[in-house]
């Protein structure tokens, strides 16, 4: 030591200073290396530890009358992040009715190599459940089979010493491919994804009564809403949730047999959150982002035809804010056979340089199996006042904007001239009934079929009528519109804003030509109603001489906008634009202080239209529960 401490003191300081930084250097490198490290000796050489093993996870998938969703469903399960050769498949179906066996046996075939293990449990016969009252009933039998079948996987997963169980219906839409890492990373014993639907109803319960149903709290909106964010603790979680089996109260946790002490309603997801409070295990929930989508069950006496629908209405859901959902690339696509609901037109309104509005009007009306003419839009931003004048077009002396003092917008002239081109094509071909539908709108569940049947009613009842709103804003909410007699879902119109989507006879778009708009414009959103004599604003009306277009409003809506006002992606072409004559005057005004969005913020209960007749559709699916 004295030796070394002597050497120490002869190294000049500038020497000991490189030494430091030798040191130094040489321990990062040490650090950063990562290949083989070399030791003083040659047979010191040692290399780094190798990442662990993703954990081995078995997805169980219970199918039934699925062939609507499976396409999709399986394209979100092989699109997982997550490697395939740590994933054991678990597949059963039975008591089908459509041809669930031979799709989900065709995609297993074709990805049986690509996953560590397959596990195929089909059972073609019988087609139904005794006493069922049709595919959407609950007897018992159906229930108690459910429960054996996820026991049946949960006994799988725990033999092939898997270190999670994945539990998945089959029309759960995972659309986030890291769902798996990131409920693993919870380190929960069963955890769920919050799944989104297109009412409060989710994949999870925030209470629960002494005798197992469902109990409504008020921490449930916050969280359905995602205003509060987390992974939460609840007493129910179903659908879709992961079951961390390395944790010794798993040991515990069954789907079948019920729990001795168990007294609640003979249901599969009660009967396994009982399991799980007997066990001592707190189920939760996590909604720290979007996983995924689901259906909102239907009715017991609901169809297939009910469920197909109401599943595909959530993929357009999906389509709304996210990437398409895409279907598995290992089985065929669904093939469409697009019709124009009876219509003799359907028009989709299309700026060509949004050309990713185009492209998802397209795959939403595909899907519903809807044909359209695309119209290219006139893009008033790039007209200018020569143009303008050249058509003939002046504005209606004394327009201003009831909210924000202006005069029209080049996007509000752009739009106009848009529909009123339609029109003109109305005319000229003799088209006795068309559909007008812009290019940011989404459509309601059943859209098709409620359209179709609403048509319907309307000629069956020889119903004189000029134009129909499907999509609009409703001005007037002080008191309720007339319900019409004998037609479903339909009543006389009020002051409306917004032209998302409009049925429109022949003689309504001769009345809208004859009236010689152009030469007295304003938004086409406030003509419509100046020329059914009911627009607020007299001094408008009085120039225009015949105001008797024959107009009615579907109730409830079919279509609603994609975007509101002070939303992420929200764009307006008409509104945020430039004054028609003065380019330099722009009208991108302070959106969080836009009344004309938030005008109709609440319809009082006396001026709800409740008095209209209702279709069977429109109580087909639950809320929250």
């Amino acid at each position: 030591m004295a030796v070394l401490k002597a050497t120490f003191h002869r190294v000049r300081p500038s020497s000991a200073m490189f030494i430091r930084v030798m040191w130094f250097v040489w321990t990062l490198l040490s650090v950063l290396n990562t290949g083989a490290v070399l030791g003083y000796f040659h047979e010191e050489r040692w290399s780094p530890e190798s990442p662990l093993l993703a954990p081995r996870v078995v997805i169980a998938l219970i199918c039934r009358n699925s062939e609507h969703s499976l396409p999709y469903f399986l394209g979100t399960i092989e699109r997982l992040n997550y490697p395939k050769d740590r994933i054991a498949l678990w597949v059963a179906t039975d008591h089908n009715a459509d041809n669930t066996t031979y799709l989900l046996r065709d995609w297993l075939i074709n990805v049986q190599k690509l996953y560590h293990y397959v596990e195929w449990r089909p059972l073609e016969k019988p087609r139904e459940y005794p006493d069922e009252g049709g595919p959407k009933n609950w007897p018992n039998v159906r229930y108690a089979h459910v429960m054996k079948l996820r026991q049946a996987a949960l006994e799988s997963a725990r033999e092939m010493w898997a270190d999670y169980l994945m539990i998945a219906d089959c029309d759960n839409l995972l659309t986030n491919r890291d769902v798996l890492w990131k409920l693993i990373k919870e380190n929960k014993t069963i955890i769920a994804p919050m799944l989104e639907s297109r009412a409060a109803y989710s994949n999870f319960w925030c209470g629960m009564t002494s005798q197992g149903y469902y109990k409504r709290t008020p921490a449930y909106i916050p969280m359905r809403k995602q205003v509060r964010k987390g992974c939460f603790a609840v007493p129910m979680v179903h659908s879709t949730f992961l079951i961390d089996l390395r944790k010794e109260a798993s040991r515990l946790l069954a789907f079948h047999p019920p729990h001795p002490d168990y007294s609640w309603a003979f249901d599969d997801i009660i009967v396994f959150a009982f399991s799980a409070r007997m066990a001592d295990v707190q189920m939760f929930v996590c909604n720290k982002e979007t996983y995924g989508y689901f259906p909102v069950p239907l009715r017991s006496h609901n169809t297939l035809q009910d469920e197909a629908d109401s599943f595909i209405h959530s993929v357009l859901e999906v389509n709304v804010r996210n990437p398409p959902v895409e279907p598995s690339r290992y089985l065929p696509a669904p093939v469409k056979k697009p019709d124009k609901i009876g219509f003799d037109e359907v028009f989709m309104i299309n700026l060509q340089r949004r050309t990713d509005r185009k492209e998802r009007m397209l795959r939403v009306l595909y899907e519903q199996e809807i044909d359209c003419k695309v119209v290219a839009a006139v893009d008033g931003k790039a007209m200018n006042v020569s143009e303008i004048h050249d058509l003939g077009i002046h504005m209606l002396p004394g327009y201003s904007d009831p909210y924000h003092g202006r005069p029209l917008t080049k996007g509000e002239l752009g739009c106009f001239l848009s529909h009123y081109n339609i029109w003109k094509e109305i005319v000229e071909r003799g088209l006795k009934a068309s559909l007008v539908i812009e290019d940011d709108l989404r459509f309601e569940v059943f859209f098709k079929r409620r359209l179709k049947n609403l048509l319907s009613e309307v000629q069956s009842e020889g119903l004189d009528w000029d134009l129909i709103y499907i999509g609009r804003k409703r001005m007037q909410v002080d008191r309720p519109e007339k319900a019409v007699p004998n037609i479903h879902n339909l009543v006389e119109a009020d002051y409306s804003y917004w032209t998302l989507g409009y049925m429109i006879s022949l003689q309504g778009a001769k009345k809208l030509l004859k009236a010689e708009p152009l030469s007295k414009m304003l938004p086409v959103d406030e003509f419509l109603p100046v020329m059914f004599n009911k627009h607020p604003v007299s001094d408008y009306m009085e120039q225009f001489e015949n105001r008797d277009l024959k107009a009615f409003s579907a109730e409830p809506l079919l279509v609603y906008p994609t975007h509101y006002t002070g939303e992420p992606g929200y764009i307006s072409d008409t509104e945020t634009s430039t004054v028609w004559d003065n380019e330099t005057v722009h009208t991108d005004w302070d959106r969080k202080r836009s009344r004309k969005t938030h005008e109709q913020a609440e319809i009082s209960t006396e001026a709800q239209n409740s008095d209209v007749l209702q279709s069977p559709l429109d109580s087909t699916a639950r809320d929250e529960l």
